[in-house]
């Protein structure tokens, strides 16, 4: 069987933030492109991975104002990323292991795409519709 490459299965990032933009931008942004997850940068640098959930949580705190707020304090540093070239089950593996939310895909130091568990989902269903169009492999033994 071939190996299928998590760039087939990615969603093109055409979104991220500052490290320094305020909460409220980040949630303007997930907003207006149905995303919940956004890589953070600095200097064009990947430095954290911010979600819906993050900002909702920060936003839970005590005298917390989203407009205020940097984005740096809820983010997740240290993101997991892979290549556009790794393999989905290495990189489903690891999500599911370790409970990540996405991986951040990286073309050298530049983010590519972002690979959420709702693309996970896509991709077990194309996986599986795949594999029920296939002829079996299976031969009968007689």
């Amino acid at each position: 069987m071939h190996t299928r490459q998590i760039y087939k299965f990615m969603s093109v990032c055409t979104q991220s933030i500052r490290h320094d933009a305020p909460l409220a931008r980040a949630h303007q942004l997930m907003r207006e492109h149905h995303v919940r997850h956004l890589p953070v940068l600095d200097g064009g640098v990947l430095v954290g991975i911010v979600s819906d959930r993050d900002l909702r949580f920060i936003e839970t705190l005590r005298d917390v104002d989203d407009t205020r707020v940097a984005v740096e304090e809820a983010m997740t540093r240290e993101p997991y990323f892979v290549t556009p070239d790794t393999p989905l089950s290495q990189v489903a593996g690891q999500m599911a292991e370790h409970k990540y939310g996405c991986a951040v895909v990286m073309d050298g130091m530049r983010v590519v795409g972002m690979f959420t568990t709702t693309d996970a989902l896509r991709a077990l269903a194309t996986v599986l519709e795949e594999e029920a169009a296939s002829p079996s492999k299976r031969r009968a033994h007689g």
